[in-house]
């Protein structure tokens, strides 16, 4: 019997029954779906993290063959770990992750933990990453909503959703023993089908069950793990202190050399950049040349 979704937490069998053997159809060969190793997936959810799918599967496998074993990463320097994530953006991460891989070791007895408190302590893990962790790991029965999971959530429900709201609808509709397998499916609808542009709702397998529809005001803008872009790159201090980062991979350099490195004439500028790569402890300063910490 089909369950009308009359409330925000109703869940619509049909929807589940259709997409299920819909996701195992349609889903995507990528390295990442071929383990449940905790490091292996803390290791792709944080590459993937404002990253599109196709930079981070080369850079994948590359990683893990240098740092195979959270003990590995805790042991190696910071410095080989932000080398390693050149062309995958926001550095910060990488620093993260060394800690992370730190932490796991001192505090956890070298084990990932798979409870959300325990992995909400750990250095670059928030929600999403924590129950990713819990799902493509342990295969929990919890919800994952990432910028796909909480569009097509919001379309299918006709409106927008709040975050909390967003995360209990998304645990509601896990078909219980399949989170594993039922999010890899939204994950790859949200990407083929229900995209943030041009949805190919003429082609969706569960049309007649969407409250949207295509129809009308789109109720996925600015609901819940939506996103509406990012800022401009060309020009941006995103793409100065990227420069830095370039740089400093393949040698240390003085202050001198800051304004060729960072395209910039504004010594202002220069120098904020300088100091939130420090801030952040990407970098540092020794005997006045800049490197990698």
């Amino acid at each position: 019997m089909m369950m009308a979704m009359s409330s925000p937490l109703s869940v619509n069998v049909a929807i589940v029954s259709v997409l299920m053997p819909w996701g195992i159809e349609h889903r995507r060969d990528l390295p990442w779906r071929q383990t449940r190793d905790p490091w292996a997936i803390v290791v792709s959810e944080t590459m993937l993290q404002q990253t599109q799918v196709d930079r981070v599967i080369p850079k994948y496998q590359t990683f893990l063959d240098r740092f195979p074993t959270v003990e590995s990463c805790a042991a190696g320097d910071q410095a080989e770990v932000v080398r390693l994530w050149a062309g995958l953006g926001y550095n910060r991460r990488a620093v993260n992750l060394h800690r992370l891989a730190q932490q796991v070791v001192a505090k956890f007895g070298s084990v990932i933990p798979l409870g959300l408190e325990d992995l909400l302590t750990l250095p670059g893990v928030g929600p999403y990453t924590a129950r990713a962790v819990q799902v493509f790991a342990d295969e929990q029965d919890v919800g994952v909503v990432d910028t796909n999971v909480g569009r097509v959530l919001a379309r299918w429900s006709g409106r927008s959703l709040g975050s909390s709201e967003a995360q209990q609808l998304a645990d509601a509709w896990v078909p219980r023993g399949q989170a594993w397998a039922w999010t890899q499916a939204l994950f790859d609808f949200g990407s083929a089908v229900c995209s943030k542009r041009n949805p190919a709702c003429a082609d969706c397998p569960v049309a007649s069950e969407c409250k949207w529809q295509g129809r009308g005001e789109d109720p996925a803008q600015g609901s819940a793990a939506t996103t509406s872009g990012q800022s401009r790159f060309e020009g941006s201090f995103r793409q100065g202190r990227g420069r830095v980062i370039s740089a400093l991979r393949d040698e240390e350099f003085s202050a001198a050399n800051l304004s060729q490195v960072t395209g910039w004439d504004s010594a202002k500028r220069i120098d904020d950049c300088m100091r939130s790569l420090e801030k952040d402890e990407i970098i540092e300063q020794v005997n006045g040349r800049w490197r990698l910490r």
